[in-house]
């Protein structure tokens, strides 16, 4: 049989006939689903891309697992046995850091920052050479002496970069347990050629500079001292994992052992708290734009209401004419569904080819991450919403009969 609860309800939507209110209130509904549909996919995909960025700005600066005194800010090299941390399964580096409030200052300018004294290790793992401005310095880090500055920093400084002339800055470190005496330097100094510019994330570009160990050692007058052990893992390695493993053999009462996920963690949890927050957003206007799917559904019943009984007289029962009308909602939001996935990942995939917003101030492409996950989610999510919206009105009103 042709006329099915199903084919009349579709009739319905597609009638080709007069165009009246209960025909553009059902389209206003098709066109809010697609809508509402459309702006989840485009709006978590720009928060996966956001994610992606900070994670990469951030996690790449930041070793994927940092050791460090519990209680002291530096300790002796003999109190880690480096032979036992290397045999860790998953470890592929350990590199030793010493770290310092310094002061730089170029001409006149006199500014504070956080030097990093890193082996050439650290360098490879956290990608320097494609972070540097220009790629200037590059393979300069190659001897095992180097100098980076943060790009703001730098600029802070009024220095410039080069290809070949290298400017110099003069650091200032402060020396450990000593009086301040009349007339003594309470300060050791070194004049330190710059080898580029880093551009990582903010807190960096603005105050770090990374020098190599053994430089930074003899003039902080560290003997056999470091401040922090650094870890990169071998692919396919969970940090957090590896993590509980090293927290264990070292005891959680010396020493702090923290992935980058954790030392950055307000970062991580800030950035996923606004993607909830957004998400439940979408979702509450989709609440709202779906009471128009109940006012066409209730108009279409009330309209059809003289269709239905000569329907219901020939023989047609209560449970097929429920059908027609919960068919009819299903039908609005499937469509709206379907069109707004594609109008939404349509954006998105533009805005990955072509790159039509970009970031104020970095002047790159806004960042575009598609996963299952989310086509999983904004599906099931809306479809069941869209479900109860249909079934309950359309329930309501048979009661009515």
């Amino acid at each position: 049989m042709i006329n099915t609860p199903f084919y009349i309800a579709k009739r319905y939507l597609w009638s080709k006939g007069k165009r009246n209110i209960v025909t553009l209130i059902s389209r206003i509904s098709l066109f809010g689903v697609m809508i509402i549909t459309a702006a989840l996919v485009v709006l978590l995909s720009a928060f996966n891309g956001i994610e992606k960025m900070i994670e990469q700005l951030y996690s790449e600066f930041d070793p994927q697992i940092t050791i460090q005194h519990a209680q002291r800010k530096t300790f002796f090299e003999n109190e880690i046995n480096f032979s036992d941390l290397r045999s860790t399964p998953g470890i592929q580096h350990v590199s030793k850091q010493v770290e310092e409030i310094v002061v730089l200052r170029h001409e006149q300018k006199w500014i504070n920052a956080t030097l990093y004294g890193v082996e050439k290790n650290y360098l490879k793992d956290c990608h320097l050479s494609k972070h540097l401005i220009n790629g200037y310095g590059a393979s300069d880090f190659q001897d095992g002496h180097f100098a980076y500055l943060g790009a703001d920093l730098m600029q802070n400084l009024k220095m410039a970069l080069g290809p070949t002339e290298k400017e110099q800055v003069v650091l200032y470190a402060p020396k450990r347990n000593v009086k301040i005496r009349l007339g003594k330097a309470p300060f050791h100094s070194a004049r330190i050629p710059i080898d580029g510019a880093m551009n990582f994330n903010q807190e960096v570009n603005a105050g770090a500079l990374i020098w190599d160990l053994s430089s930074a050692e003899n003039l902080l007058g560290y003997d056999h001292e470091i401040s922090k052990i650094y870890l990169s893992l071998k692919p396919g390695f969970n940090a957090q994992e590896v993590k509980e493993i090293l927290q264990n053999k070292l005891g959680k009462n010396q020493f702090s052992v923290k992935t980058n996920v954790e030392k950055n963690e307000l970062i991580f949890r800030t950035s996923k708290s606004e993607r909830l927050v957004v998400f439940i957003i979408l979702l509450f206007v989709f609440v709202l734009a779906a009471f128009n799917l109940v006012a066409s559904l209730t108009m279409l019943y009330v309209e059809k209401k003289e269709s239905v009984d000569l329907l219901s007289a020939i023989g047609m029962s209560k449970k097929d004419v429920f059908n027609i009308f919960f068919y009819e909602g299903l039908l609005i939001s499937g469509w709206g569904i379907l069109l707004g996935l594609i109008l939404g990942y349509g954006v998105g995939l533009l805005q990955l080819n072509v790159g039509l917003l970009r970031i104020p101030g970095a002047n790159i492409p806004f960042p575009i991450v598609f996963t299952w996950f989310d086509l999983f989610s904004i599906t099931l999510t809306v479809s069941a919403l869209s479900f109860l919206f249909s079934y309950f009105p359309v329930r309501i009103l048979m009661k009515s009969r």
